[in-house]
C-alpha cells in the first residue's frame, strides 16, 4: 500500500456520541448516549452500511446488528481535552489536545463584553442572551429592522453570533464587522471560540423571518502546528468539505469547498474520490448537530442518520483500492436529553482500508488525536504530534 500517493477521507459525523465519557458528570451529562437513545426512542435505527462496518459492535444499538466479521475496524475514542466544544473536538482529532475549556456563557452576555462591543463597533445591540438562532430573529427580528441594531446572541456553545437582516446589514457588512469582533472584542477572557455570522432575510409569506446561505465561522487560529499543517508541508493535498476550513483559520488547508447541507457534502466528497482526488478529505457532516441535536428533535435526527448511511454505500463504492476511509464524530449531542447543549461522551470510530473488508477491534482510544495520527501515518508523514496510530491494526 503506498499511502504517500493514495487517499485518505475523514467523515465526522458532528454529534454523534456512543455513550457518556467518566467525567460526564462534570458537565451535566449523566446518561447522555446518543446513538443508543435515538434508537431506543425511534424503535431502532436502520443502518445496513455501518452494521455491516461494525457499529453495532461498537454498543448495543437497537435495529443495529451485531455482525461476526465486520467490513470495518470498530471501536471508540475518548475526549482527551477539556470541554466538549465542536473546535475543540476537530482540533483533538487533528493532535491538538486543550487543556483549558473555550469561555460559555450561560447566563448570557456580561455588560463588560457588551460594552466593549459597542465600544469598538460603534453599533448598538439587542438580544445578548443564549438562544436559538431561528427562534431570536422571530422575537427581535422587527426590532431590528426598525433600529439597525445588529441581534447579538450565544448557545450552550463557545460562540459570539451575530445575526443581521441582509436589507440592514448587508452580508458583506456583516462579515466585516464580526471580523471586527473577532480581533478585538472577543480576546482575552472572552475568545470564544467562534464568532459566527449569521445573515437572514424575510418576513416569508407567513411572516417568519429565516436564515440564509452565507453563515460565515470566524475560528480561533489553532494555537500550536496540527496534522493538517504537517500533511500540506508534506505536500498532501488536504481539502476542507464544509466548516472545516474555518474552524482552522485555513491553516493546513490546501482547498476549500462549502455545502448546503449532509447530502451536499457526502455528494461532494463523491464526486472528488470519482474525479481521482489524491490526498486528505476531511469533512464534516453538520446536520446531526445544528438541525436535529440542539433542537432535541429525535426523530429527525434518526433520519439524518439513516441518509448518512445510504449516502455512505456511494462513497465506499467510488474509493479506490487503498484508499482510507474514517467515520468518526467529535462530541454528542444527545437530543434525547433535557439540554440543548453538546454532550460529553465517547465517539464512535470506524476505519477501513479499500479492498480489505476484514476488520478488528480497535477497543478504546485514549484520545481523538488517534485519528489524525493515523492519517498521517497514512501518508507517510514523519512528525512528533500527539496521538497513537491505528493503522497497522487496521491493515490486518
Amino acid at each position: 500500500m503506498d499511502g504517500a500517493s493514495g487517499l485518505s477521507v475523514l467523515l465526522v459525523i458532528d454529534g454523534v456520541g456512543i455513550g457518556a465519557l467518566p467525567d460526564a458528570h462534570l458537565y451535566g451529562d449523566e446518561g447522555a448516549n446518543t446513538l443508543v437513545n435515538v434508537a431506543r426512542s425511534t424503535g431502532g435505527l436502520r443502518l445496513p452500511n455501518l452494521s455491516r462496518m461494525g457499529l453495532g459492535n461498537i454498543a448495543r444499538i437497537d435495529g443495529v446488528d451485531l455482525v461476526e466479521d465486520p467490513t470495518a475496524s470498530w471501536g471508540r475514542c475518548a475526549e482527551a481535552s477539556v470541554g466538549k466544544d465542536t473546535l475543540t473536538g476537530h482540533w483533538e482529532m487533528m493532535g491538538l489536545e486543550s487543556s483549558v475549556p473555550f469561555p460559555t456563557y450561560p447566563e448570557g452576555f456580561p455588560s463588560d463584553l457588551l460594552e466593549s462591543f459597542t465600544r469598538e463597533t460603534g453599533f448598538g445591540w439587542i438580544g445578548g442572551q443564549p438562544a436559538s438562532g431561528t427562534q431570536i430573529i422571530e422575537e427581535l427580528g422587527n426590532e431590528h429592522v426598525s433600529t439597525g441594531h445588529p441581534i447579538v446572541y450565544t448557545s450552550a456553545d463557545s460562540v459570539f453570533q451575530i445575526a443581521a437582516h441582509a436589507k440592514v446589514i448587508d452580508p458583506r457588512a456583516l462579515y466585516e464587522l464580526c471580523a471586527l469582533v473577532r480581533e478585538r472584542v472577543c480576546v482575552g477572557q472572552h475568545a470564544v471560540a467562534r464568532v459566527i455570522a449569521r445573515p437572514f432575510a424575510g418576513p416569508d409569506s407567513s411572516g417568519t423571518y429565516f436564515r440564509t446561505v452565507g453563515r460565515k465561522d470566524l475560528s480561533l487560529p489553532p494555537s500550536a502546528p496540527t496534522a493538517l499543517d504537517a500533511l500540506t508541508d508534506s505536500g498532501v493535498h488536504c481539502t476542507g468539505i464544509g466548516k472545516i476550513a474555518e474552524m482552522f483559520s485555513y491553516r493546513g488547508i490546501t482547498e476549500s469547498i462549502p455545502v448546503t447541507d449532509n447530502s451536499d457534502a457526502l455528494t461532494k466528497t463523491t464526486a472528488l474520490i470519482t474525479q481521482g482526488r489524491r490526498g486528505f478529505i476531511f469533512a464534516n457532516l453538520v446536520d446531526f448537530d445544528m438541525h436535529y441535536g440542539h433542537r432535541r428533535d429525535t426523530p429527525g435526527f434518526a433520519r439524518a442518520l439513516e441518509m448518512f448511511d445510504s449516502d455512505l454505500a456511494r462513497i465506499m463504492d467510488v474509493l479506490h483500492p487503498n484508499d482510507l476511509l474514517i467515520v468518526t464524530a467529535d462530541h454528542g449531542c444527545d437530543p434525547t436529553t433535557k439540554s440543548t447543549d453538546h454532550t460529553r461522551e465517547y465517539v464512535p470510530l470506524l476505519a477501513q482500508v479499500k479492498g480489505l473488508d476484514e476488520g478488528t477491534s480497535l477497543g478504546t482510544r485514549s484520545s481523538f488525536s488517534d485519528v489524525g495520527k493515523t492519517i498521517l501515518d497514512y501518508h507517510q508523514v514523519t512528525n512528533t504530534l500527539r496521538g497513537t496510530s491505528f493503522l497497522q491494526e487496521v491493515l490486518g
